[in-house]
């Protein structure tokens, strides 16, 4: 019987290491920091200067509380993926519900409350510029804002490239009477940069609506009804990113009154007027377009009558010349006037004098 000798482990080691194509890809992370797109601390309503990581920041939050200085942190994020949201969670204590919905996005406007932590969900609206509605293939583009307040942070989740909080970030660090509110004071600067944008956004698609109002009802133009189901399903669009948050706004001012202060509920309450102003808006465009569809229904229908109208006519005047040469094509002997010199001359008077009275008669009553 043979005998077998079993091979070294450094051997074995390497087989095994032989075997391996590389590292798993599962097992590689991309870091916060990729998807960060600025973190700031806040003491007192103004800015720190300097980097920190999210958990950097957070730290030196606590440490300035244990001195008695009221301070926050607010970090930005660009859709990040399940890790370095999970990373992120963990440090500020996110709930994992809320988390799961930032990270897969495509979220209705709502409002969540995790224990101490709001979970503030908004759609933001891009108008999309283009030179004439007979062009445009896109009237707006939406986005997704997911903000996580605290006691201490705001995290802003955001999903789309025209989303950006820049300009907002900007108007808080120069404003710090506004800072010094706390994290609820961001989210209401958010809430109202968003909502703001929907009013802009109303006021173009507005501009676009009067325009296709404005051509069906002109005479001399030709009527495209898909501009109109373009329009009407770009208003549908917003309706479902506006609408929605009223009643989230509502919850703001009403429900939540041990986590927000006075001031900041006034300031929500006018956040919600403009909301209710722009959804009114909306639900007036479809209204408007709803009416716009019959009208041009109605406006091609009667173009096609009037079509039909000017074919029938034109049938008529051809079918006399045609039923009188179907006559006098059949080849008899004893037909009128057939062996007359003029016959033929007289005939085509007569096919002439027919055609010419028949086309005074659909002049007269608008057929031609």
């Amino acid at each position: 019987m043979p005998s077998f000798r079993a091979l070294p482990p450094s051997m074995v080691r390497t087989s095994t290491r032989n075997r391996s194509t590389g590292p798993d890809a599962s097992s590689i992370h991309v870091p916060v920091a990729r998807a960060m797109v600025d973190c700031g601390v806040y003491c007192e309503g103004r800015r720190l200067p300097g980097k920190f990581t999210h958990a950097a920041a957070l730290a030196r939050v606590r440490e300035l509380e244990a001195d008695g200085r009221p301070a926050f942190v607010w970090i930005g994020l660009h859709e990040p993926d399940e890790h370095q949201m999970q990373a992120v969670a963990e440090v500020f204590g996110l709930h994992e519900l809320a988390v799961e919905d930032a990270v897969h996005a495509h979220q209705r406007p709502k409002l969540e409350r995790y224990d101490d932590t709001l979970f503030l969900v908004l759609k933001t609206i891009n108008y999309v510029e283009h030179s004439s509605i007979d062009n445009a293939r896109e009237i707006v583009e939406t986005g997704e804002i997911m903000v996580f307040v605290g006691a201490d942070f705001v995290v802003t989740v955001r999903h789309g490239d025209f989303s950006g909080l820049a300009g907002v970030r900007k108007r808080m660090d120069a404003n710090p009477t506004n800072c010094a509110l706390g994290p609820y004071a961001v989210m209401h600067a958010i809430a109202d940069h968003v909502v703001d944008g929907y009013l802009d956004v109303t006021d173009l698609v507005e501009t676009d609506i009067d325009a296709m109002e404005e051509n069906i009802f002109s005479p001399a133009s030709t009527t495209d009804i898909e501009h109109i189901y373009l329009l009407k399903r770009e208003v549908v669009e917003m309706r479902r990113a506006v609408t929605p948050l009223t009643l989230a706004l509502q919850r703001i001012g009403a429900d939540h009154n041990d986590l927000i202060s006075k001031e900041v509920r006034r300031y929500m309450r006018d956040v919600l007027d403009h909301n209710t102003q722009a959804a009114d808006r909306i639900a007036s465009y479809d209204e408007v377009l709803s009416s716009l569809v019959q009208a041009a229904v109605g406006k091609i229908s009667m173009q096609q009558n009037t079509d039909m109208r000017k074919i029938s006519a034109y049938v008529a005047i051809a079918a006399v010349p045609t039923a009188m040469a179907g006559i006098y094509g059949m080849n008899f002997d004893n037909m009128p006037e057939l062996r007359w010199t003029y016959g033929y001359p007289a005939v085509l008077l007569v096919m002439f004098a027919v055609c010419f009275m028949l086309y005074r008669t659909f002049r007269r009553n608008h057929w031609l």
